[in-house]
């Protein structure tokens, strides 16, 4: 939830991210991105690298 509208990851969000490609790893599903979206624009985990 980023209701100041800056789409910029906080360190939840990062860890968050970390959290479902590991989960996903252990039932085998991809993780494809995480993404994060306000009125201001939007920010892809996987385009920054965090997947």
């Amino acid at each position: 939830n980023h209701p100041s509208g800056d789409v910029s990851p906080c360190d939840d969000d990062i860890q968050l991210t970390r959290r479902l490609v590991k989960a996903g790893e252990i039932m085998g599903i991809e993780v494809l991105d995480h993404v994060i979206v306000s009125e201001k624009g939007y920010l892809s985990m996987k385009e920054k690298g965090f997947i």
